[in-house]
């Protein structure tokens, strides 16, 4: 068995996959995404006197960093309720297992979904989907019961929101 610094994966028939998923960062390159965590709008100056490094060591660093997919954008957090998407919902789809992607993909493209993920449990997927009111909700959900391949949904509405903060916490 090789050695690998990802993830070791069993598939049916007990095959065996090894994958590197884990890219190589060093400590200035944690030092940057956790700037950039904090104000993606931190000029490479700023970056460059925050950390000691030169400004083109902070730039180059920082296209790397791109390049490689470990940056993947750069955006504003919003507030949804104050710009009127006051109900956020969970939303667990089972689908026919061979179309599974399909269902993923085309769950995906929709302006309301904000995050899609493979689960295990009794469905397979869980969707987490923005509304300005229960109106939205409910034609969201009876769009989603007429796509071809979704067998049930359960909807799940969030009452309050205790903590919601995307960003990864490296060290």
């Amino acid at each position: 068995m090789k050695e690998c610094r990802g993830l070791t994966l069993y598939v049916s028939g007990g095959i065996k996959l090894e994958a590197d998923l884990i890219e190589k960062i060093d400590k200035i390159d944690l030092q940057i995404i956790n700037l950039l965590q904090e104000d993606s709008r931190l000029s490479f100056n700023k970056i460059a006197k925050e950390l000691g490094i030169s400004v083109g060591t902070a730039y180059n660093r920082i296209k790397n960093l791109e390049e490689r997919g470990i940056l993947k954008g750069y955006t504003a957090i919003v507030d949804p309720a104050k710009v009127g998407y006051t109900l956020t919902a969970i939303i667990l789809i089972q689908a026919e297992g061979k179309h599974l992607l399909d269902v993923e993909n085309e769950v995906a493209k929709m302006s309301n979904v904000i995050s899609v993920y493979d689960i295990t449990g009794d469905f397979d997927i869980a969707v987490v989907a923005r509304f300005k009111d229960r109106f939205g909700l409910n034609a969201f959900i009876k769009n989603l019961l007429t796509m071809p391949y979704v067998k049930r949904t359960v909807t799940n509405v969030v009452l309050n929101v205790v903590k919601e903060d995307f960003r990864v916490k490296i060290s």
